[in-house]
């Protein structure tokens, strides 16, 4: 009899609140976090979108769509010099951690990449394996709505997945999980572990983990971060604007994950900082697929077919 007690994997949620606008200690922060989750024994933790150094709620709070504003030019160039820089070694001390305890990482940042100039932002979504390893960099195919003030739209090269345990895992950042093709992409790579980040309200991840886990018959996390208004540091230009502009809560949570089925393993969590823990069983996975698989015998090649590009957009293509 085949033993199968070796097909469960424990996974971990940072629901956390980022030291806003500040890289280096949101990516301290994220190295705590880490610790916590592998003394529990998880194998995978997964953060926020935009994470580091965090989600730019000031534009819709400060008319973010005001052409050549001098408010807006100065906290997108402070956003700027805060965000992640993945060849200048910014995300080694999670590299470190992810190593030193044999823990993945999926981890929402914000990045200011070399290969496309240095100075416009993505939102990525990067995978750190249990050797400390970067396997992937998602940049976020379509920003939403006000994001495009302050993001730039990416590209395919980061629609992979990647073998953990059990499982195949892939990703997508915020309303990236809403595009049917964008799923499909990951489907047919084989995923069965989905993870998908958020900026942070349970009115995005309430329905749709559980519609993306009815759909794909795998494991969806969703894992978003809490913001106040009294979480905006000192340091922010322009505080008392963003402050004054809107609402108190930026981000109340929602993170949960939901089973093959459409059930909730974890209910969405709001208004709550801490890192969620939970068990998930590959059975569970195969179980589910005996009548589904949109991959697989459900699917039909010869009529549907999608075409993913994975090359790395440029401006230039350099012959020396």
């Amino acid at each position: 009899m085949t033993d199968h007690t070796h097909e469960t994997l424990t996974v971990a949620l940072a629901q956390l609140t980022p030291v806003w606008l500040d890289r280096e200690r949101t990516i301290a922060k994220s190295v705590t976090a880490i610790h916590d989750a592998a003394a529990q024994g998880a194998a995978l933790i997964a953060f926020p979108e935009g994470f580091a150094p965090g989600y730019p709620f000031w534009v819709e709070r400060t008319n973010g769509a005001t052409f050549d504003s001098p408010v807006q030019k100065e906290l997108f160039a402070f956003y700027c010099a805060e965000a992640v820089q993945i060849e200048a070694g910014h995300l080694a001390p999670i590299q470190a951690v992810a190593k030193e305890k044999r823990i993945a990482v999926m981890y929402g940042c914000i990045e200011r990449p070399g290969d496309r100039g240095g100075h416009s932002l993505y939102a990525s979504l990067v995978y750190i394996d249990r050797n400390g390893e970067i396997g992937s960099v998602h940049r976020k195919l379509m920003p939403t709505f006000d994001e495009r003030l302050v993001w730039a739209a990416g590209d395919g090269n980061g629609l992979r997945v990647h073998p953990l345990g059990p499982f195949t895992v892939g990703g997508l950042n915020c309303w990236e999980n809403w595009m049917p093709m964008a799923r499909a992409a990951l489907y047919g790579q084989g995923e069965d572990l989905h993870v998908a980040i958020w900026p942070g309200s349970d009115r995005n991840t309430r329905d749709i983990t559980r519609f993306v886990a009815r759909e794909s018959r795998s494991f969806v996390l969703s894992a978003s971060s809490v913001m106040t208004v009294d979480d905006i540091p000192a340091s922010v230009p322009h505080r008392a604007l963003i402050h004054a502009g809107g609402p108190e809560v930026l981000a109340n949570g929602g993170s949960c994950i939901a089973s093959p089925d459409g059930s909730w393993l974890v209910e969405p969590v709001v208004d709550e900082e801490r890192v969620i823990v939970a068990v998930i069983d590959h059975q569970r996975v195969r179980e589910a697929r005996q009548n589904f698989d949109a991959a697989g015998h459900y699917s039909r090649p010869d009529v549907l077919q999608l075409s993913v590009d994975r090359r790395r957009q440029s401006t230039i293509i350099v012959r020396d």
